[in-house]
């Protein structure tokens, strides 16, 4: 699957008005306007801004006793299959989403590059993130999708992993870094595009069960 919908400046505000921002493939259906800016994501489904979001009472396993940073013991869990699905998305200029469709980028194969980019970051998440563990990833599956009526590319990341502990860093990690390659294989033609609505969207396996984000 390839999904990418790009869109700059007022483009992108007035798109999002009308509800036309949205991903045919990787969504499901398109987003119901709503009158407010920044409430919806392009990929089909509407997210609350985060300033409304209800205060977490989970407790932040990240800091001991006493305040302190830490990376948390997991060894006492048990080792289960996991999965995590994160999206996000690329607006830029229409003759740079040319460039993608026609495969006529000065660096190469953008989408190609994107995708390597986004499977070694996966495998190196524990040296980015500091309190991250170390995974025994087993699957990678990386999804674009290009929407010309919007300009921007979307993308969606899916990891997978049998172990004691998650891989929602991992898969988020995964669109950031394909977002910054595409960024970095089109800045000669658009220094104007802009990296945005990253999120997890699925999460299954763990003593937590299944989460899905809710439009």
């Amino acid at each position: 699957m390839s999904h990418v919908s790009i869109a700059t400046g007022d483009a992108i505000l007035a798109a999002r008005g009308r509800g036309r921002l949205h991903s045919k493939k990787l969504g499901h259906g398109k987003t119901p306007g709503h009158g407010t800016r920044g409430h919806a994501l392009t990929l089909g489904e509407r997210i609350p801004s985060v300033k409304r979001m209800s205060r977490s009472r989970a407790r932040l396993t990240h800091l001991d006793r006493h305040g302190r940073a830490r990376m948390v013991d997991v060894s006492p869990k048990k080792s289960t299959a996991r999965e995590a699905t994160a999206r996000g998305r690329v607006f830029l200029h229409r003759d740079a989403l040319d460039r993608v469709i026609e495969n006529s980028a000065e660096k190469g194969d953008v989408l190609t590059v994107a995708r390597i980019a986004a499977v070694q970051a996966v495998k190196r998440t524990s040296e980015i993130i500091p309190l991250a563990h170390p995974l025994a990833v087993t699957g990678i599956d990386l999804e674009f999708d290009l929407d010309q009526e919007a300009p921007s590319i979307g993308i969606q990341a899916r990891v997978r992993c049998q172990g004691p502990t998650g891989v929602e860093m991992e898969a988020l990690t995964a669109v950031a870094v394909a977002a910054l390659t595409i960024y970095d294989m089109l800045k000669a033609v658009d220094r104007t595009m802009v990296i945005g609505e990253i999120a997890l969207w699925e999460k299954r396996g763990g003593r937590s069960g299944v989460y899905r984000r809710r439009g």
